[in-house]
């Protein structure tokens, strides 16, 4: 597996500030969204080099903004705009289909923040043959999570629009909210949740997924100062009677993997 972080590109910056903390009361509406201290971005997805500049449609998921967009496919937000006609950016809604021209191949894009100590990554599988952030969003709303998807991030298969190994940052995640995901120990309050869509407890984690996890968790592994061993399963918190995630998840590799990064 090459290395998923040899190829960083520091996208953003706000000179290590501090930002408002997004928790407490509202007693005036609800607030906007922290502000990311960092945000970086990876190589592209696997099979790039099989992959193209061209005109495709890009299905807008929960919390997502025409900046966001436009950085993961290497577009600017004006060619955006003119491409879809669209009079007001901020006027996006979820499930649009925005035609995004000469797009690049797709690169992920992680949004950091430091407005809360997060300690612990918890991986999950989302035990479904198929589904995006949207999708799940959806379904974990149905289920009553008035917040929508518990996950803080999404890892795609390449099922109902998206690609193999996309990574999706959740609302929480934008949001810096608790998550929905491990109801134990604390891990919803102090756990990052990290989906793979798959069920591997039927079968095997393809490589591009892999690839991509082990860019996000080594990516909030050092921002955060989060170490090895607080990089857990959901079977492994405390509290929990669960395979997740699932029993051909290839748990020893990826740990070492993760640990080929941090010695580069």
């Amino acid at each position: 597996m090459k290395n998923p972080r040899a190829s960083f590109l520091r996208l953003y910056f706000l000179g290590g500030l501090l930002v408002p903390v997004l928790f407490g009361c509202a007693t005036h509406g609800p607030m906007a969204p922290p502000v990311p201290t960092e945000i970086v971005s990876g190589s592209s997805l696997s099979g790039a080099a099989l992959f193209a500049p061209r005109d495709l449609y890009h299905e807008v998921a929960p919390m997502e903004t025409l900046w966001r967009i436009g950085k993961m496919y290497g577009v600017g937000q004006k060619e955006i705009i003119r491409a879809n006609k669209l009079s007001n950016p901020e006027s996006i809604h979820v499930g649009q289909k925005l035609l995004i021209p000469n797009a690049q191949p797709l690169r992920p894009v992680i949004p950091l923040y430091r407005t809360r100590s997060w300690q612990y990554i918890v991986i999950h599988h989302s035990a479904t043959h198929q589904g995006n952030a949207l999708t799940i969003d959806v379904s974990h709303q149905r289920r009553g999570f008035e917040q929508g998807m518990g996950y803080h991030f999404l890892i795609d298969n390449g099922t109902l629009g998206k690609r193999m190994g996309q990574i999706e940052a959740g609302p929480r995640w934008i949001k810096q909210e608790d998550g929905a995901h491990a109801n134990a120990a604390g891990m919803n309050q102090y756990g990052i949740g990290i989906s793979l869509v798959g069920n591997f407890s039927k079968e095997r984690v393809p490589d591009a997924q892999m690839e991509s996890l082990v860019f996000l968790v080594s990516t909030l592994q050092a921002h955060y100062r989060i170490p090895l061993s607080h990089v857990i399963r959901h079977s492994d918190v405390p509290g929990k009677n669960t395979e997740c995630p699932g029993i051909y998840f290839p748990w020893n590799s990826f740990k070492r993997e993760l640990q080929k990064v941090a010695r580069s």
